[in-house]
């Protein structure tokens, strides 16, 4: 997955912030668990929430990982 980029998208008007690698959509992550959770799913194996933070291959869109909210 080292190539791939993942994009967190603006938080929703009902809250959470969708998640994409690449073209994929993953979900609707509500935390920085969730988030960890659908990049484990897609093979980003071992990231946790600390990870999520300031991983390299994430783009904030609409705020960083401590926006959630809309």
């Amino acid at each position: 997955m080292a190539e791939r980029r993942v994009i967190v998208d603006p938080p929703g008007e009902g809250g959470g912030r969708q998640v994409r690698v690449d073209a994929e959509f993953l979900g609707r992550a509500y935390s920085l668990h969730d988030l960890s959770v659908f990049l484990q799913r897609a093979g980003l194996e071992g990231v946790d929430e600390v990870d999520v933070m300031e991983h390299p291959l994430i783009e904030w869109h609409g705020g960083g990982p401590e926006v959630w909210e809309h």
